[in-house]
């Protein structure tokens, strides 16, 4: 059961990392392209499905999927995971930057729903580095458990 456990976290991983990386992208558009209210249109469409459909789903079962890790881990491995050294510690509060930015861009979403949102596409631009960099440190604590 743990094995299958784990293949689903890394699927669901894979696809919140998808929405990650797509959504700020198309915020570039969106931003790059206010003028044209057709294209507009259907990029707030996109917005709201990845968001909706793809990356909160993957979000939740991902959290989901890592705290049964956790849990079942002890059965597993007789060791409660969470006593095997900072490493981990280290990766859930990377996780929770990575949940408080999937969440900033609902926000950005929102505003650029209602066009509301100033920020230019240069801005989303460099923020859609912030998932990248948080994939590597989680992927090195992981890998590496470096404490």
């Amino acid at each position: 059961m743990y094995g299958w456990i784990i293949w689903f976290h890394i699927i669901s991983l894979v696809s919140w990392f998808a929405a990650l990386f797509y959504m700020p992208r198309l915020f570039v558009y969106h931003a790059e392209n206010a003028d044209n209210e057709g294209f507009v249109k259907v990029v707030k469409i996109m917005e709201m499905k990845i968001y909706k459909y793809i990356g909160l789903p993957a979000m939740w079962a991902t959290i989901i999927s890592g705290v049964a890790m956790i849990f079942l881990s002890t059965e597993r491995y007789g060791v409660n995971i969470l006593s095997t050294g900072g490493w981990l510690h280290a990766k859930i509060f990377f996780v929770l930057l990575l949940m408080a930015y999937f969440f900033s861009l609902g926000h950005f979403r929102e505003k650029l729903l209602r066009d509301e949102c100033k920020k230019s596409g240069k801005f989303f631009r460099a923020y859609n580095e912030v998932p990248t960099i948080l994939l590597l440190i989680i992927v090195a604590m992981v890998i590496i458990k470096p404490f």
